[in-house]
């Protein structure tokens, strides 16, 4: 286990520092600060000491070294927009940003899981058919058109939810915030959850399916069918648990993407989140807090794919860790 993590880490640092270059790249070349933080009516001497004093006129390998001096230090940069650190920026945005996406997960569990083992048991069953085609559907539209096309049914027609905004939050953990706590944070989370499950769902639903459908086949599940183990034991211990592996892979690479679709779904719903900065940092040029985004959001994908390796451990004993190391 210490071997696999020694393994991990040195992967993370290599794939941390490829980022790093690229969130470089991004806040270096990327237009001229000097435009973003002076007047248009001060001169170029007055713009040329300010890039002395950014360091601009350095070699951009000296660049580079000071810029990562300071993301190991956590300064990711100062925001020219809002004037404040970036990083400090995105922290205060994450916990509405990881509301979105841990509900949406839970939504997924309880609702892909059961569909997509009953869809096995009975594949050629009326509700096995309805899953498959709602599935598809959900597949082939785009996530902002189900956004779109819930806020117009269930905000605009029927008035049964707000359409934008986070709504009432609660504090807790001192500066952390949530409206999972309120009836009004809960109304708010109802849409955007709901749009970021029917754009990933259907993923899970036909890979459950796929899996369960192999796996019932298998020697081992017709000598538990003899030996007269109830259905609900055959279905939801043996067979289930044999396809947590593929299950579990995916969901790893699904969570980084779920993370991504944020950032359209939070722009619909004008959720204030990570995904909402990242839109405004693009619209005023905001070089600094768009490469803290990439390197706050690569981080995560990092973490989220160790812990998904370490989780194959846990679910199958059998399986060596070393094996699905890079």
């Amino acid at each position: 286990m210490l071997h696999f993590l020694f393994r991990r880490l040195i992967q993370a640092v290599a794939v941390m520092l490829v980022i790093s270059v690229i969130s470089f790249a991004i806040q270096s070349q990327i237009g001229d600060p000097t435009q973003q933080l002076l007047s248009p009516t001060v001169s170029q001497s007055e713009r040329e000491a300010l890039r002395d004093e950014l360091g601009l006129n350095k070699p951009v390998a000296v660049q580079y070294w000071h810029f990562l001096k300071g993301v190991s230090h956590g300064d990711l940069g100062m925001s020219y927009f809002h004037k404040e650190p970036a990083l400090g920026l995105i922290l205060e945005k994450l916990p509405a940003t990881l509301e979105l996406v841990v509900c949406t997960i839970l939504v997924m569990i309880l609702v892909a899981t059961p569909c997509g083992v009953a869809a096995a048991i009975k594949p050629k069953s009326l509700f096995s058919r309805a899953v498959m085609l709602i599935s598809t559907l959900g597949i082939s539209i785009p996530i902002f058109i189900i956004a779109i096309l819930m806020v117009y049914v269930f905000s605009i027609q029927l008035q049964l939810m707000p359409s934008f905004g986070r709504g009432e939050t609660v504090p807790v953990f001192g500066s952390w915030e949530t409206g999972l706590l309120s009836k009004d944070g809960l109304a708010h989370l109802a849409l955007p959850v709901f749009s970021l499950s029917v754009a990933i769902m259907p993923i899970f639903i036909r890979l459950i399916r796929a899996e369960m459908l192999e796996v019932l086949e298998s020697d081992y599940i017709r000598f538990a069918w003899s030996k007269g183990l109830s259905p609900a034991r055959i279905y939801f211990i043996h067979a289930l648990k044999n396809t947590a592996l593929p299950v579990i892979t995916i969901g790893g690479i699904q969570t980084g993407t779920l993370i991504a679709y944020t950032i359209f779904t939070e722009s619909i719903f004008q959720w204030p989140g990570m995904g909402f900065l990242f839109i405004e940092a693009v619209g005023h040029a905001d070089t600094p807090l768009i490469s803290a985004y990439l390197i706050v959001v690569g981080g995560i994908f990092v973490v989220t794919n160790t812990l998904v390796d370490l989780i194959y451990g846990l679910a199958n004993p059998t399986v060596k860790l070393e094996s699905h190391t890079l």
